[in-house]
């Protein structure tokens, strides 16, 4: 542990030095820097509030649309729900899964 501490002390020291001799820049910075700096930082900002948004919003979303989806579901006749038995359905497309056979669908390429 003794020996990592004074391998970084020399540039530790070197460091603190430059830093403290540095000179202030004597240089203008306009104010289209500063916009910039201020859009990009705004802009960030927005992306993560917009993000966060939509992360708590979709299972309120889900949610409503399940919610929506049974309410219609239980609104329609018996007789046209997609989800009644075949033998409760009218017309001549209802079919029950014997009716169908397997085989005679086309084989896979």
């Amino acid at each position: 542990m003794m020996r990592q501490t004074k391998r970084f002390a020399a540039p530790f020291a070197m460091g603190i030095l430059t830093l403290g001799l540095a000179l202030p820049a004597q240089a203008y910075v306009g104010p289209g820097a500063g916009l910039s700096l201020l859009t990009a930082l705004w802009g960030l900002i927005a992306a993560v509030g917009v993000a966060v948004v939509f992360l708590v919003m979709w299972p309120i979303r889900r949610m409503r649309r399940r919610k929506a989806a049974a309410t219609q579901a239980a609104s329609q006749p018996t007789a046209y729900r997609a989800d009644a038995e075949p033998s409760v359905q009218q017309g001549a497309d209802a079919k029950t899964s014997a009716d169908t056979d397997s085989t005679s669908r086309p084989p896979r390429t």
